[in-house]
């Protein structure tokens, strides 16, 4: 079929009758084509006079020419009665957002899509989206800087991710319990490292990116270790439950007391249930013991009286010193931690990243001790954003090359980004850095509307599962465009392997079916034509041994 000389594949389904740029286009449906196939979330094109529109259904409805049908309906046990009122006084409808215009002729290199800027005549005809509409707007995935997600609702195209973009800003996937965040992280992940965009150093903190990972049912899935064994390194915070679940780690992840600061326990105010004044006083110990030991000096007083005693030398409440000493003294039942460092995991951590390796830290059953998650992540986060504003510095300078960028995944991520302390941890910084010195989150949570709003500002692509939470909803959709008809699309998500993705990534907002993962095929389609980590060292390769004496800390003061 064509349309002033044009080709147009997709079905006819209706034509416009009204609307406007800001709600969209109100389509009348013909008469064959019934308003039961009409889903929210499906992709359509409309052929206007000069320009050809890309949109998406955002309702539908049903419609009259004769407000009487409403209150006596006719005799419909006919079909053919029935036939002939549905196609003329009766019918359907669907409102249609137009969000692009396209290439005038499918396939032009030299026109891509650009925002839909007016709306199309009255009377413009409106079709169905095609397999080549939706690779037209959304990229193709032979293309090495696109990663295929999912598919649009009742279509088998494939919707596709610019994964420069996304690595561009930070990336937030949000959904309630139960509706597959980690699957969808697991396959964004994968997506990253087969293109090899940036490195990663994932927090995990259930054990489901390493690996192996428990899907719906009980059975396992494959981890990023499994799938790209040479590229990615797994570390973890407790060897023994890595190795009972089938995995001989890289590393073994080890903390010492001084590698503690205050602002650590600060980001732990509210876990602890310290008080301001508690929470500050680790301030005061640090200047008090002069060095970085100062959490074994504390933790090494002998009982109330002498801490007693130094909350009188350093001015500080005596009971409020008394609760810091308690609660940090709960440190002392983990096992990967010790008074002296052994080695140092974050020059371990760093000398893979930088050398364009992918890390995953498994927590093992720390993971259920939530203190333990936010202390060791902040800490190393902490540490590892020093030597990468330390490189990019340098870099400038003229002094070796710029570091590798780096995508830090965090889950629970409120606990680390919510309004009493974003301010005050690495992860809030970062986020605001918007990628200023190379490193930007993947913050993966069921509770966004506990995060800080300023740093969902910053978030620059969103993956979001279904939310019935009001709160969550707001905070995932505020300052988006458009707002009240992604609320729609939102709502009507299915409990499982659908999300709504929007943002840099993509050109418009977009509801999809994730790709499968969990079967040999879907492993060997992430695996194929992977790109393999290169050297990204600015460092003389015989300077830097993961295995030896030297230290990339050394290194690099």
């Amino acid at each position: 079929m064509t349309m002033n000389g044009l080709p147009i594949s997709g079905k006819s389904l209706g034509l416009v009758l009204s609307g406007s740029l800001t709600r969209g286009v109100d389509v009348r449906l013909d008469g064959d084509v019934s308003v039961e196939d009409m889903k929210v979330g499906t992709f359509a094109t409309i052929q206007g006079e000069r320009q050809r529109f890309f949109g998406v259904v955002s309702e539908v409805s049903l419609g009259t020419s004769d407000s009487s049908l409403e209150h006596t309906p006719p005799d419909v046990s006919n079909p053919f009665v029935r036939q002939v009122v549905a196609g003329t006084a009766a019918y359907g409808r669907i409102a249609l957002v137009p969000q692009l215009t396209l290439p005038m002729v499918l396939g032009d290199s030299e026109e891509g899509p650009q925002p839909a800027k007016t709306i199309p005549a009255h009377f413009s005809r409106v079709f169905s989206a095609t397999q080549q509409d939706v690779s037209t707007v959304f990229g193709d995935e032979s293309d090495k800087d696109y990663f295929y997600i999912g598919s649009p609702l009742d279509m088998e195209a494939k919707v596709c991710l610019n994964l420069q973009q996304l690595a561009a800003r930070s990336v937030g996937i949000f959904g309630k319990s139960g509706t597959g965040k980690t699957f969808l992280t697991r396959l964004l992940l994968a997506g990253l490292l087969q293109q090899n965009v940036a490195s990663m150093l994932v927090f995990d903190m259930h054990n489901d990116y390493g690996w192996q990972g428990i899907r719906e049912g009980g059975t396992f899935v494959k981890g990023l270790k499994q799938l790209f064994a040479s590229q990615v390194a797994v570390f973890s915070l407790d060897p023994e439950s890595s190795r009972r679940r089938g995995l001989s780690p890289d590393e073994e992840v080890r903390i010492s007391y001084n590698d503690i600061d205050p602002e650590d326990v600060e980001v732990l105010k509210d876990n602890l249930g310290l008080s301001d004044v508690a929470a500050s006083a680790a301030y005061d110990l640090q200047r008090h013991f002069r060095g970085s030991n100062w959490v074994k000096e504390f933790l090494d007083l002998q009982g109330r009286a002498e801490v007693s005693d130094l909350a009188n030398d350093l001015g500080v409440n005596a009971q409020a010193l008394g609760s810091l000493y308690n609660r940090l003294s709960r440190f002392k039942r983990y096992d990967f931690m010790s008074e002296s460092a052994v080695h140092d995991s974050v020059s371990r951590i760093l000398d893979n990243l930088t050398r364009g390796k992918h890390v995953v830290l498994e927590f093992g059953r720390w993971g259920n001790d939530t203190n333990a998650y936010i202390l060791v992540s902040n800490l190393l986060t902490r540490r590892i954003h020093e030597r990468y504003v330390r490189l990019k510095e340098q870099a400038e300078g003229g002094v070796g090359t710029e570091p590798r960028p780096l995508i830090i995944t965090i889950e629970e991520a409120h606990k680390f980004l919510n309004p009493a302390v974003a301010s005050q941890t690495i992860f809030g910084t970062i986020a605001r850095e918007m990628r200023k010195y190379n490193v930007t989150l993947m913050v993966i949570d069921q509770r966004p509307g506990a995060i800080d709003s300023e740093v969902m500002s910053q978030v620059g692509t969103k993956l979001t599962c279904l939310l019935d939470n009001e709160r969550d909803v707001d905070a995932v959709l505020a300052g988006t465009s458009g707002s009240r008809e992604l609320r729609a699309l939102l709502s009507r998500l299915e409990p499982q392997q659908q999300a709504l993705i929007f943002g840099h990534a993509v050109p418009m907002p977009v509801v999809v079916r994730t790709r499968e993962y969990g079967s040999g095929q879907s492993y060997l389609a992430l695996t194929r034509g992977a790109v393999p980590s290169e050297p990204t060292s600015s460092l003389p390769e015989q300077e830097v041994s993961p295995l030896g004496d030297i230290h990339i800390d050394d290194l690099f003061r």
